[in-house]
Parts: C-alpha cells; structure tokens; sequence
C-alpha cells in the first residue's frame, strides 16, 4: 500500500512531466481515495477501462490517453460526464502521462516497443526527441512487417521503398506518421508508427525510405505496463495491466 500523493511524486520523478510541451496535463487528472493498494494500467481513460478498473477494485488507474486536451470545450456532458462520474462515484483516481510516456529512455511506449522486437535504441529523433533510431542486422520489409505483426496481434499497413536491404530502423508510437521526413533525415531505411495518412506513401515511394503503420493502439500498450511493472517493483503495489482491443 502506498498513497496517493506518494504514488504521484514516484511517477512524476520517474517520467518528467515538465520536461515535455504537450497536448494536455501529465499526472493526477482526478484525485481519487488516499491509500492505493491496486493500480490498472491501460492505454486509453476510456469508459470500458475505467469500468474493468472498477470491476477489478482499483484504487488508481494509470493510461498513455487521459481525459483532458487542449482544444476541448470544456463542458462535462456525455462520455465526459460518464467517465467523471464513474471515477468519482467509485473514488478511483485517474493519472495520465502522454508524451512523457512515449519519451521515457526505459519505461516508455518506444523503449518498450522496441525492447520487445529487440532492437537496441542509439539515437533519438523527432520534436522533443520522441522518437528512437536503431542499426540492426540487415533484413527486409517483409521480415519486419512480420514481427510486428506477431507482437500486436493485428495486420500492419506496410509501404515498400526500393528494395534496399534495412539496416537502420526508426520508430516512434502512436500518430507519429509526421515525423517520417525526420527519420528520413535520420538515416532510417524504415520508419515504423501507428497510423499513415495519405503522404507518407509517396514520400516511400520517392525516398526509397519504407514506411509500416502497425496501429496506434497497438504500438502503444507496452508504456504503461513497463511503468506498472516498476511501481510494482518498487511500491509493492497489486498492478494489473487491462487492455481494451481497439482497431486504430
């Protein structure tokens, strides 16, 4: 067991949320009971996982997507509502970390991704450094389109360049499709992402750089159980990682 506050300075020392600019706040987005003996992680405060928290008798929920983002109209109505009320009917605390969580060295949705396809990260990319570049063996799209697959569970939109053998990968979760031209400039034969909008295949196609999107969900369940595997580590919390399958 440990408390709230406690809980908030370990993941704020760990993460550094004020290190980042980002679309929202990092950290304790609804405070919740004091004492905290079981977190649920999960990629997104969505309704389903807040529910699953419940059912599991949470006292905190940890996720990448939190509730609130610049831009919103601020009115507590609908999902909005019934989110709030579900956390706070049940006194769940809910803590969100975004680009923090996709930067971490260690712990993040990038370290981890490419921890697990085993890929060992020696340069960073990107605005704020979001994204991670690796020399590995050489191999082909078709061997790395295949990994990804087996690891998300779910079939990747692959974009072939000009056949040259892949040396230097790059990655970067999520809706990081923008930053295909830094890879690029980064040296990449392939840039892996969640999501591909309609430019990046003709910048494959006329950089002979290869593009895979393996979904924005998908490559970004492995952030927060990296920091619930820690907190259990070092907290001695109960922590169980809950994902709620989503097609993005």
């Amino acid at each position: 067991m440990t408390d709230r506050a406690a809980l908030e300075r370990q993941l704020n020392q760990w993460l550094e949320p004020t290190r980042f600019k980002d679309y929202g706040p990092n950290g304790l987005q609804v405070e919740g009971r004091a004492e905290v003996n079981r977190l649920v992680c999960g990629v997104t405060a969505s309704l389903a996982l807040i529910d699953a928290a419940i059912a599991a008798q949470a006292d905190a929920i940890l996720v990448h997507h939190g509730l609130f983002w610049r831009g919103q109209d601020g009115r507590v109505t609908g999902w909005m509502k019934q989110r709030l009320a579900r956390l706070i009917q049940h006194d769940i605390s809910l803590f969100a970390y975004h680009l923090p969580l996709d930067a971490h060295p260690e712990l993040g949705n990038n370290a981890q991704l490419g921890r697990r396809l085993g890929w060992m990260a020696d340069g960073r990319f990107g605005d704020q450094d979001l994204g991670f570049t690796a020399a590995v063996e050489p191999t082909t799209l078709a061997a790395v389109s295949a990994q990804l697959r087996t690891l998300t569970g779910r079939d990747v939109t692959a974009v072939k360049g000009d056949g040259r053998p892949l040396r230097r990968v790059a990655w970067c979760s999520g809706g990081a499709q923008g930053y295909f031209e830094s890879a690029i400039a980064a040296g990449a034969d392939v840039f892996i992402t969640g999501e591909i909008s309609e430019p990046q295949a003709h910048y494959a196609r006329e950089t002979g750089v290869a593009f895979i999107a393996a979904g924005h969900h998908a490559t970004e369940r492995y952030g927060v159980q990296g920091v619930g595997e820690r907190v259990a580590a070092e907290l001695g919390l109960e922590v169980r990682f809950i994902d709620v399958p989503n097609p993005a």
